[in-house]
This record gives C-alpha cells, sequence and structure tokens, in this order.
C-alpha cells in the first residue's frame, strides 16, 4: 500500500505519518528527513538542498523526485510506503506516479491534513528540534521538561533555520499555492480523504486510520 499525506508545515504531518506507516506496516518515507541526512552528510544533493531549504523556497523537483525514487526502489520499500513531505507540486504528483508506474505500484489514497493557517503559525513559531536525533518539541504546545533540552536523549534543542519566521510564512505562502492543488489531484483520481488535524493527536490519529479503511474498503 502506498500514502500520499499531504499537510502544511505544522500540520503534524510527520508525527501522523510515523503512526500511519506503524499502523500499515509500511515504509515512512520523509523527504525533509533525506534532505537533512544529506546535507548533515554534505553530499552534493545537500550542498545543492541547503541553499533552497534555507530561503523557505522549494528544492527544485530534478533534486527531489530522483531522491524519492532511490529511496523507494530499496527493497525495505516493497510492503508499501507512505510519503511525508511528497509530492510538494503537481510536476512532482505526476513525476511520481510516473516512477510507480514503471514499478508495477500506484498511490492508493491520499490524505489531506487540514489546519488553520493561524494555528500553523503558532505552532511553527513555538517548534524546536534536538541536535542529537531531531525530535520535535513546541514551546506552547509540547515544552521539554527542561527548558532547551531534549526530554529523550537530553541534547540541546534549537530552532532550524527554516522555522523562524519569514521562513514560516513564505513556506506557507507556497503550501497554499503550489502544494494545496494536490487535493484536486488526488480528487480528480478518487483517492482523496480529507481529515481536520486540529484536534489532539490521539483523535487525528483514530481517524485517519478510520478513513483510511473505509477508502480502501469502498475501493
Amino acid at each position: 500500500m502506498n500514502i500520499v499525506l499531504i499537510g502544511a508545515q505544522g500540520s503534524g504531518k510527520g508525527t501522523q505519518a510515523g503512526m500511519l506507516a506503524q499502523a500499515f506496516g509500511i515504509r515512512h518515507i520523509a523527504s525533509g528527513d533525506l534532505f537533512r541526512k544529506a546535507i548533515q552528510e554534505q553530499s552534493e544533493l545537500g550542498r545543492q538542498a541547503k541553499t533552497y531549504i534555507d530561503r523557505g523556497d522549494l528544492v527544485p523537483d530534478d533534486i527531489t523526485v530522483h531522491m524519492i525514487l532511490t529511496r523507494i526502489a530499496q527493497p525495505d520499500c516493497d510492503a508499501g510506503v507512505l510519503f511525508d513531505g511528497f509530492p510538494r507540486t503537481m510536476a512532482q504528483a505526476r513525476a511520481l506516479d510516473e516512477g510507480l508506474a514503471r514499478m508495477s505500484r500506484y498511490i492508493d489514497v491520499a490524505v489531506y491534513l487540514s489546519v488553520p493557517q493561524e494555528v500553523l503559525l503558532r505552532r511553527l513559531t513555538g517548534r524546536y528540534v534536538c541536535r542529537a536525533q531531531q525530535h520535535v518539541y513546541n514551546i506552547y504546545t509540547r515544552p521539554p521538561k527542561v527548558a532547551g533540552i531534549c526530554d529523550i536523549d537530553g541534547s540541546e534543542l534549537y530552532q532550524r533555520s527554516d522555522d523562524r519566521p519569514e521562513a514560516i510564512q513564505k513556506r506557507l505562502d507556497i503550501f497554499f499555492h503550489e502544494t494545496l492543488p494536490l487535493t484536486d489531484y488526488y480528487a480528480g483520481q478518487h483517492k482523496l480523504v480529507e481529515v481536520n488535524g486540529d484536534q489532539d493527536i490521539d483523535t487525528v490519529h483514530q481517524t485517519l486510520v478510520s478513513r483510511i479503511r473505509e477508502h480502501l474498503r469502498q475501493g
């Protein structure tokens, strides 16, 4: 099974993606994690991507698509993939469909986590991650037990360059203008499920699992 999870930065899609992947026994593929790994390793792809990410811009499609298709061709993705943060544009969605078709695979369902812009802004401006393992906290909604320190591994918490106010607004503008149209793309394929993401984590997760299973049954 292959699932696309669509949601603006701050919608909770990273958290929900990990939970959904576990619930359905498929691999969670987050484009952001792949890029951060490439940046940390200072690979050529990482250096190219960093210049765009630091400005809050989308990484060009040719770089992103190549990275994703290479990753999902690996054996641990054979049972299925949950795509988190990809596709982000219509061109990427079409390239993903074409790439999957070459592997005799396809997208089963696309889920949109809907969250109001004002809620997204509050979540994002309060987001911090730890340096060791990128565990995510929010000073408003999920603060660490000790300020500035990760509860899990004790490493320092910091705010990523793409979580600063000017970059956040730019990323949200990009999402609503360039990524949100994907909901129409997948609705046209009768694959779209929309869920209210402005609820507690467990409620959103239970709703997602229920709606996805319902969609697959109706399939």
